[in-house]
C-alpha cells in the first residue's frame, strides 16, 4: 500500500488556510499514486487549539472547512484529517472528540475518535474531549489495487501504551493499537500525531512504531504535525514501517512534507540524529512560526556581550535574517570594556544592526528622584546594593521596550533555564520580552549550542558569529564591580546537574543528593530558590520548548511550604 504522510504546518485557528494546505497536500499525494493519505492530528483547527474549543462558533466553523476539503479533494483517494466533531453523550468539556475523519468520495464518510488523553505535562485534553469507549471499531476497508486491507486509526497518545515497552510506567489500561490490529483485524495501522518536540525523542517514536509492526505483524505509519505554536514546537518526522519492523521511509524533520512510501517498498536505514544539531533546528522553527503566526517582523534584542543574548541574536537572525534584528548594548558603569566590545563583535559579525545606548544616566537620575523615597531606609552597601543591581535591569527592559513601541520590533528575552530556575532574573528587567527563546536551555546547553553554531558556520566558509571571548570568559551580569556569575551560584556545571535532578525528574532534595553526589546543603539551597522563585517564572514570557519537562508543562503552586 502507497501511504501519503501530509507534514503540514498548521496556525491555530486559520481554518481556511489549514484547509487549503489540507486539499493542495492531497492532490500532491493523488499525483504520486498514493492509495491513503493521512494528515496530522487536529491539523484543521491548528493544535493545541485549548480554550478556542470552547467557543461555541469554532466547532461549526471547524466542520464547515472540513466539507470544504471533502468537495475539493481528490475524490478517489481516501482521506484521513484530524480534527473535531460534536457528541452528545457525557459532559466532559466542550462536548467534542478529538477524531480523525475519512473522507471519501466527495463526502465525510466516517470519523474514528480518540481513546486515550493525556492530562500531563503540557496535555489537557480531557478538559475539552470525550474518549472512544470502542477503539477497536477504528477499522476501515480500503481498496489499493485488487487487495482490500482492514486499516486500522489511531491518533497521538494512542500509540504510546504498549505493555511490553512501557511496563509499570504504563499510563493506561487499554491499548489501542492492540484493540485495531488484534480484535479489529486492522493490517495497517495509521497514527495521526501531534507530537511536541523534545530532544532525543525520535529515538521513542521510532521503537514505539517499530516495535508495533514486528508484534501485530502489521504496517504502521505515522504522521506527526510541523511547526511551532506558542511554545509548543513539532518536529514533523512522519514515517512508515512495513510488517518486519522495518522502516520504510521516513520524511523530513522540522520542515513541511508530503512523502508517499510503499508499506512493501525496499526497506531503509534511518540515520541518528544529533541532539544538538536539533534543538537548534526546533528553537529557530519555533521563533520563526511565532513571528510569522503572531504578524511580526522584527526583532530586538539587548546585547550584554554575554553568551545567552548572543545566542538568542546568532538564532534570531538564523529564523528571521539579519536585515529583521537589531541589536542594543546597553553598558551601565560596571559594564567592562570587553563586554561592550563583544557586543559590537557579535552586531557586526551577524551584520544585525546596532546601537550603543548607556544607561548611566539615566540610573543617576532614578538615584536623585528616588533619594527622599529611600533615605528612611538605608542600606549598608548605599546605593550599590540589590536596589541598583535590579534598577540597571529594569532601565535596560525599558530602554528594549521604548525602542519596541517605536519600531515595532519585538523583544526576544534572553535568560536560560538555570537562571530562571533559581531566580537569578530581574522581574520587568531582563525579564521583559514577547517570547522566551532559551528559557528551556541549561547554561551548559547554551555554551554547547553557541559552540555548535560557530562550529557549523567555520566549517562552511563563513565567520564564526559569536566572539570567542564570549565563550571563554567568566559568565557575568555585571551590575557591581568585578561581580561573577559564581558569586551567588555554584559553578554552572554543578548547578545544572542538581537541576536537572530536581526538575527534569523531579526528585526530592536526598534523591537528588544521593543521585548527583552533591552535598545535601548545596542541594537544599538550590531547592530553596527553585521554590522561592516560582513567582517569577509565572510572570515569564511564552518560552519555546525543548525539552520533558520545560516551564509551560511544571505547575507548582507559589504560596506553599513543602520542603521535602
Amino acid at each position: 500500500m502507497k501511504i501519503a504522510l501530509l507534514q503540514l504546518d498548521a496556525t491555530i485557528g486559520a481554518l481556511d488556510d489549514n484547509a487549503g494546505a489540507i486539499v493542495e497536500a492531497a492532490r500532491r499525494a493523488h499525483a504520486l499514486g498514493a492509495d491513503l493519505a493521512i494528515a496530522p492530528e487536529l491539523v484543521l483547527p491548528g493544535y493545541p487549539p485549548r480554550d478556542l474549543l470552547l467557543v461555541s462558533s469554532f466547532a461549526p466553523a471547524c466542520e464547515g472547512a472540513l466539507l470544504r476539503i471533502a468537495r475539493e479533494a481528490p475524490p478517489s483517494l481516501p482521506l484521513l484529517v484530524g480534527t473535531i466533531a460534536r457528541v452528545s453523550r457525557g459532559t466532559r468539556g466542550a462536548g467534542l472528540e478529538n477524531v480523525a475523519a475519512l473522507l471519501r468520495d466527495g463526502k465525510v464518510e466516517r470519523t474514528f475518535a480518540k481513546t486515550l488523553l493525556p492530562t500531563y505535562d503540557v496535555f489537557d485534553e480531557r478538559r475539552y474531549f470525550e474518549p472512544n469507549l470502542a477503539p477497536r471499531e477504528s477499522v476501515f476497508e480500503l481498496v489499493a489495487g485488487d487487495a482490500s486491507t482492514r486499516v486500522g486509526v489511531v491518533i497521538c497518545e494512542d500509540g504510546w501504551n504498549d505493555a511490553d515497552l512501557w511496563g509499570s510506567e504504563r499510563r493506561y489500561p487499554i491499548d489501542p493499537v492492540e484493540e485495531v490490529a488484534l480484535h479489529g483485524g486492522a493490517r495497517v495501522v495509521v497514527n495521526l500525531s501531534a507530537s511536541p518536540f523534545a530532544a532525543g525523542k525520535w529515538r521513542t517514536r521510532r521503537r514505539l512504531l517499530a516495535h508495533a509492526a514486528a508484534k501485530y505483524r502489521v504496517a504502521t505509519a505515522y504522521v506527526n504535525i510541523v511547526g511551532g505554536n506558542d511554545g509548543l514546537i513539532f518536529d514533523g518526522g512522519s514515517s512508515v514501517f512495513a510488517a518486519d519492523g522495518e522502516a520504510r521511509g521516513e520524511a523530513a524533520f522540522f520542515a513541511e512534507d508530503v512523502r508517499v512510501f510503499d508499506t512493501e517498498g525496499p526497506k531503509v536505514t534511518l540515520a541518528d540524529r544529533d541532539e544538538t544539531d536539533d534543538v537548534r533546528s526546533a528553537l529557530v522553527l519555533g521563533l520563526r512560526d511565532y513571528f510569522r503566526k503572531v504578524g511580526a517582523r522584527d526583532a530586538v534584542v539587548g546585547l550584554s556581550g554575554g553568551i545567552d543574548s548572543a545566542l538568542v541574536a546568532a538564532l534570531a537572525v538564523e529564523a528571521l535574517g539579519k536585515e529583521h534584528v537589531t541589536g542594543l548594548a546597553m553598558p551601565s558603569p560596571y559594564s567592562s570594556d570587553h563586554s561592550v566590545r563583544d557586543a559590537e563583535l557579535l552586531a557586526k559579525n551577524l551584520g544585525i544592526a546596532y546601537q550603543l545606548v548607556p544607561i548611566t544616566p539615566m540610573l543617576e537620575a532614578y538615584r536623585g528622584g528616588l533619594a527622599a523615597v529611600l533615605q528612611a531606609f538605608p542600606s549598608p552597601a548605599g546605593w550599590k546594593d540589590l536596589t541598583e543591581e535590579n534598577l540597571q535591569s529594569r532601565i535596560r527592559g525599558a530602554t528594549l521596550m521604548a525602542f519596541s513601541n517605536r519600531t515595532g520590533a519585538f523583544v526576544l528575552t534572553t535568560g536560560n533555564k538555570s537562571e530562571c530556575a533559581v531566580g537569578y532574573c530581574t522581574l520587568y528587567g531582563d525579564t521583559i520580552g514577547g517570547l522566551a527563546v532559551i528559557a528551556d536551555l541549561f547554561k551548559v546547553e547554551v555554551y554547547a549550542l553557541s559552540r555548535r553554531i560557530n562550529e557549523t558556520v567555520a566549517r562552511a566558509g563563513g565567520v564564526a558569529p559569536i566572539p570567542e571571548s564570549t565563550l571563554t570568559k567568566a559568565p557575568s551580569a555585571e551590575l557591581r564591580p568585578g561581580q561573577t556569575d559564581q558569586d551567588d551560584l555554584p559553578p554552572y556545571d554543578v548547578l545544572d546537574r542538581v537541576l536537572e535532578a530536581l526538575i527534569e525528574r523531579e526528585l526530592g532534595v536526598e534523591d537528588a543528593a544521593r543521585v548527583t553526589g552533591d552535598p545535601i546543603e548545596l542541594v537544599r539551597s538550590i531547592a530553596g530558590r527553585v521554590r522561592a522563585n516560582e513567582y517569577k517564572r509565572q510572570q515569564f514570557p511564552p518560552t519555546l520548548r525543548v525539552s520533558d519537562r520545560a516551564w509551560v508543562g511544571r505547575q507548582y503552586p507559589i504560596a506553599q511550604r513543602f520542603r521535602g
